[in-house]
């Protein structure tokens, strides 16, 4: 079964959105990182998408961060 969508408290960039997609999808966040820098180069919303997953996605709580 797949991980759930929050943002770690581990691993973290900026706001950890990347990771915890990353986490989600099964990759590593560089990678996820790499494909959010490159989408920005094409037009569309990339950008707004993010920051509504950082409001959005609630931050993994203190025993899942020490479980993982």
């Amino acid at each position: 079964m797949a991980a759930a969508l929050v943002r770690p408290r581990n691993n973290r960039m900026i706001a950890g959105v990347c990771a915890g997609l990353a986490r989600r999808f099964g990759t590593t966040p560089t990678t996820m990182r790499v494909i959010f820098v490159l989408s920005c180069l094409l037009p569309g919303p990339q950008f707004l998408v993010y920051l509504a997953l950082w409001l959005l996605l609630p931050s993994e709580s203190q025993g899942a961060a020490s479980a993982w």
